[in-house]
């Protein structure tokens, strides 16, 4: 029998059979689930054994504590503290941790073991190489991350739990690296890079701050999402899609300031809808930065019914405390989601992926399709 396949009796005239129904939606069976996720933080998916053991081999002295447990709860509690400062200082800590090509490398290779043994079988993780310059050249940096992301996808594929992992290159708005950022993303999309992203304060810094960023990947063809629609509205979205013409919008999820309660919506709602734009939905993180006050009152749940193109996602998984599986449960036992909705996020999330269509439709046919019919079945 399939895994998540279970057989009930039904009565027919004389005799009896067996038919199947579907799995039980519930963090067992979803974690089994094969999941794609867009919108991921290098520098917020560290193990707390490994920013312990980061921390110890380059002297660093400034962690809350030593002891993993206590620091995973603290790296939580400090970024759900209302504080900005707090929020911020728990970055500060896993980023001078990342400050050598070893301690980077090790982080990707983590990264990719944990998402597949979570049942990712596609993952665009991020990453601002700009942060990790200090210490090293930033081309450096970038190789080491996807050094780290091919060895850990290798051996999660030899174990048995496959998946690939892209890169995509943060540029930080409020700096002034955006061109550098942009040469690495074209230089490295043979190599695992699949695309740009602006990270950063969206207040303040729009995305078309710096024209031959865009104009250097417009001509390179290259992919790129946009942090908007998180910490600021409907104009920071019309910016990302016209400014710097981002295919897909990192949060997003401040287009429902133009969804009334009637279901009607406003010129920039209906466009994102119309056109179908990715949004990379961050439930847990919406809620711990503020966004909104209880998850129940996020807009996901609203949003997906409505049509729009919405992804799930984790952010930071260290920060937020969260998997892939747990932001999908979380979100399904809420909004009263059925499988219908979980593999259509699912699906979602694959054609929104930077990735070439052989791999999309490999991955379609040969492993999601299959993998949510065994769950249904």
């Amino acid at each position: 029998m399939r895994p998540g396949r279970h057989l009930v009796a039904v009565a027919s005239g004389q005799t009896t059979k067996m038919c199947p129904v579907s799995a039980p939606l519930n963090v067992d069976s979803i974690r089994r689930a094969p999941k794609v996720l867009l919108h991921d933080h290098l520098d917020g998916g560290l193990r707390p054994q490994t920013v312990l053991e980061l921390a110890d081999e380059v002297g660093y002295r400034d962690l809350p504590t030593d002891d993993a447990d206590a620091l995973g709860r603290w790296f939580r509690e400090a970024a759900d503290s209302g504080s900005l400062v707090r929020y911020l200082e728990t970055f500060t800590h896993t980023v001078a941790v990342m400050q050598r090509p070893e301690a980077v490398n090790r982080v990707a290779r983590e990264c990719a073991l944990d998402l597949a043994a979570d049942g990712v079988v596609y993952a665009e993780v991020r990453m601002a190489p700009e942060l990790l310059t200090p210490a090293m050249p930033i081309e450096e940096a970038v190789e080491a991350i996807l050094d780290g992301f091919a060895k850990g996808s290798a051996e999660a594929t030899a174990a048995g739990t496959p998946i690939t992992v892209g890169t995509l290159l943060c540029a930080m708005r409020q700096n002034d690296r955006w061109n550098e950022v942009a040469r690495l993303v074209v230089r490295h999309r043979d190599a695992g890079v699949v695309g740009f992203d602006l990270a950063g304060p969206e207040i303040g810094f729009p995305p078309d701050r710096h024209p031959p960023a865009i104009a250097l990947l417009d001509r390179a063809g290259a992919h790129r999402t946009v942090h908007a629609g998180e910490a600021a509205g409907i104009d920071s979205i019309v910016a990302a899609l016209d400014g710097a013409r981002a295919e897909r919008l990192g949060h997003g999820v401040r287009v429902a300031d133009e969804v009334a309660d009637d279901g009607t919506l406003g010129p920039v709602a209906q466009r994102v809808l119309d056109q179908q734009v990715p949004l990379e939905v961050a439930p847990s993180s919406n809620v711990q930065t503020g966004a909104y006050p209880a998850l129940a009152e996020h807009p996901v749940g609203r949003l997906h019914r409505l049509g729009f193109a919405v992804t799930l996602n984790t952010d930071n998984r260290l920060m937020s405390g969260v998997s892939a599986t747990s932001e999908i449960a979380d979100v399904a036992a809420t909004f009263d989601w059925g499988w219908d909705d979980v593999q259509a996020v699912t699906e979602r999330a694959l054609t929104a992926a930077f990735v070439p269509e052989a791999e999309r439709a490999r991955l379609l046919t040969d492993v999601v399709r299959p993998g949510y019919a065994a769950l249904r079945a």
